[in-house]
């Protein structure tokens, strides 16, 4: 079967859907200046922001309700999980969010890896049902720089009685990772820096280092104008996106260790580069590694390394 580039089919595909959509759909990407001017119109964006609480309160975009990001993340012996559903249909109820609302989600902008968490409260959102959806690019950090205004008040909205379908489409599941796996059946693209994607180190959560056999790298750093925390543009994306190889039709499913820095590859891929069938696998390298019968890594360390790991976390837990 012919191998190409994921630009090569579809690019084309995705031009054609930004166009027809682009009467409708919120663009991914907001600026501040473009955020003020939305929030001008009516009804306004609901502004989400994700920083915990203390900061929320020192100084928030003007009417943007605060949503935690932990709020939106899964369990601690894997945060990377995707909530029960009744918990997020409840967080975006009290939000008054409805499939209607333009939702623009935003975090302190302060690097990359900041980034990540407004990307992954957006693949939350998507997942949920809803279509109009922002990020502020370099986020409050940018607000600010942007001269905009800056309010402590604390607004209130009614809750809706939003009740979301979840669209499965954009989630790759443990058993669907494997079976992608053991068939060589999508594109599995790694998120992680080198160290984690070569094997070198690991999540503190995961039993393995390395990564899925046959995954490819995309560093999720790449996505980002050099030294800043803006996302870059659209044309920009699809040159990053070229770097993936896939065959005819496949998913892409985009993975880290706990979905994090992978929903910023999801995030570039499926909504800047404007690529079909990108999934995110929530759970990521954490999940993969705790089941009791995890397939071989690509890229795992040898039994000796792996024991010097294990002591190197074990003292540095103890004697911290």
């Amino acid at each position: 079967m012919k191998t190409i580039r994921l630009l090569s089919v579809a690019g084309a595909l995705a031009a054609t859907s930004w166009l027809a959509s682009a009467a409708h759909a919120a663009q991914p990407l907001l600026t501040p200046a473009e955020l003020a001017t939305a929030q001008q119109a009516s009804p306004a964006p609901v502004v989400i922001d994700i920083r915990e609480p203390k900061l929320y309160a020192q100084g928030h975009i003007p009417g943007a309700l605060n949503a935690p990001y932990g709020k939106w993340r899964g369990p601690a012996t894997n945060p990377g999980e995707l909530p029960d559903t009744a918990k997020l249909t409840a967080l975006v109820q009290s939000l008054g969010l409805t499939p209607a609302s333009h939702a623009v989600v935003v975090s302190t902008g302060a690097d990359a890896t900041d980034f990540g968490a407004m990307a992954r409260v957006y693949w939350s959102l998507k997942v949920l049902g809803l279509k109009e959806l922002s990020i502020v690019n370099g986020g409050m950090k940018s607000w600010v720089a942007g001269g905009k205004p800056v309010s402590t008040e604390v607004p209130q909205v009614a809750a809706s009685s939003y009740q979301p379908t979840l669209d499965e489409s954009l989630i790759a599941t443990r058993d669907q990772v494997r079976q992608h796996v053991d068939l060589s059946n999508a594109a599995l693209v790694d998120s992680r820096p080198d160290a984690f994607y070569k094997g070198e180190t690991r999540a503190p959560a995961a039993k393995l280092s390395g990564t899925l056999p046959g995954a490819q790298q995309l560093d999720f750093n790449q996505w980002f104008v050099k030294g800043t925390a803006q996302f870059v543009d659209r044309d920009t994306a699809r040159q990053i996106a070229q770097k993936i190889t896939r065959q005819d039709g496949q998913d892409t499913v985009a993975f880290c260790n706990t979905g994090h820095w992978a929903a910023t590859d999801w995030f570039g891929l499926s909504e800047m580069a404007g690529l079909p069938h990108v999934k995110l696998y929530a759970g990521s390298m954490v999940d993969w590694t705790q089941q009791p019968d995890a397939p071989a890594m690509q890229n795992q360390p040898g039994r000796a390394q792996s024991l010097a790991y294990d002591a190197q976390q074990w003292w540095q837990r103890k004697f911290k």
